[in-house]
């Protein structure tokens, strides 16, 4: 039988307390009880949210984001821990009591209402005059985009404008805080960069904040301030995208943000042997786990300066994809590394399959892990 968690006890600070910080997690943990065992989805997740900030939680399937996201809108309670919004202690507060809205995958609108109505639709709930309704629904729509729409329903619209149809419901009645889950998981490619971009901007016309739920790892680099990239119920990294991007803290990390190659072996003098070339690592001695991003690495089918990292290889797959080549390049012990090249002039490959080459990249985009 689960352990049953102590009382909630609301903090000292009284509720009105001035904070900068949107949402605070301290500690917060999810039980659930399956087949007679307890697991644990979220294990001690703590991070502060500032006002205003674009915030993501990433991460594979079963990591434990959607909960956390489900906790701080208040459809879950927290086995443990405390959860604040604005300064006050909302962990035993009901969704709809905490001043945040949430936006859906699905989107959720009502099929038989109008653009506008589906707008209106919560300040008419709440008895808002009329006057303001208008207002306050015709500055959103213009926002989102979508004037001289107003009388369209969900079905004659795309899938781009239902999303904005949406944010407009959720944005309209001035929530302190907007989360999102998954929203634009359910366009094609193309639309979904676009309304990447419109996310962003929309959140900073509204200035508010944007927790959103994402496994697109892209996505999330695009709109976030800073990232949780979260694993197994917990937080492996949080920080900006570009830190999370060129100085990954664990190899979950640097595997799961974009593409990696992943090196390890015993340093010496600063050099690490590896494949029949050499890793310049810098003052370090003894075992070293490296990752390099595949655009930091120059191929060359001649052996490069005695200064940079080298590796020799055989090209196993050259892939043409637009703006830059890929090439799958196989290192004496077996190993793969995976190189892109921009097509900055022309779609002319450096090599072909089969080619023997140099791998080559200054020391400094050698980054070594936990460093």
């Amino acid at each position: 039988m689960a352990e049953q968690s102590p009382p909630h006890t609301p903090p000292q600070t009284p509720p009105d307390t001035p904070t900068d910080s949107a949402i605070e997690l301290e500690g917060v943990v999810k039980e659930y009880v399956s087949h007679g065992e307890v697991v644990q989805a979220v294990k001690g997740v703590t991070l502060d949210i500032a006002e205003g900030e674009f915030f993501s939680l990433l991460g594979p399937s079963g990591c434990g984001k959607t909960t956390t996201m489900r906790m701080i809108a208040g459809f879950e309670e927290p086995s443990k821990g405390v959860i604040r919004l604005h300064g006050r202690d909302v962990t035993d507060v009901p969704p709809n009591k905490r001043d945040v809205n949430m936006v859906f995958q699905s989107y959720a609108l009502f099929p038989h209402m109008s653009v506008w109505d589906n707008v209106a639709f919560g300040l008419k709930q709440k008895k808002t005059p009329q006057d303001e309704i208008k207002r306050r629904v015709e500055e959103m729509l213009a926002i989102v985009d979508l004037t001289g729409r107003e009388k369209r329903r969900p079905r004659e619209m795309s899938g781009g404008q239902q999303q904005r149809v949406a944010l407009a419901r959720a944005l309209v009645n001035r929530p302190r805080a907007l989360l999102l889950d998954e929203p634009l998981g359910a366009l094609d490619l193309k639309l979904r960069q676009a309304m990447q971009l419109e996310l962003k901007r929309i959140q900073r016309e509204v200035g508010i904040t944007f927790v959103y739920v994402t496994h697109d790892q892209n996505e999330a680099l695009t709109m976030s301030d800073r990232i949780a990239v979260m694993k197994d119920g917990l937080i492996e990294q949080l920080a900006p995208p570009r830190e999370i991007y060129e100085r990954p803290a664990t190899t979950f990390v640097a595997g799961f943000i974009g593409t990696s190659n992943l090196l390890s072996g015993t340093a010496t003098g600063g050099v690490l042997k590896l494949g029949g070339g050499r890793v310049l690592v810098p003052g370090r001695e003894g075992e070293v786990a490296v990752t390099v991003r595949p655009e930091k690495i120059t191929l060359t089918t001649q052996e490069p300066a005695s200064d940079v990292s080298a590796l020799p290889g055989t090209v196993s797959e050259v892939v043409y994809l637009g703006t830059y080549n890929s090439y799958a390049v196989k290192l004496a012990d077996g190993a793969e590394i995976t190189v892109f090249e921009q097509n900055a002039h022309d779609a002319t490959v450096t090599a072909e399959r089969g080619d023997s080459v140099w791998l080559s990249w200054q020391a400094q985009h050698s980054y070594v892990m936990g460093s």
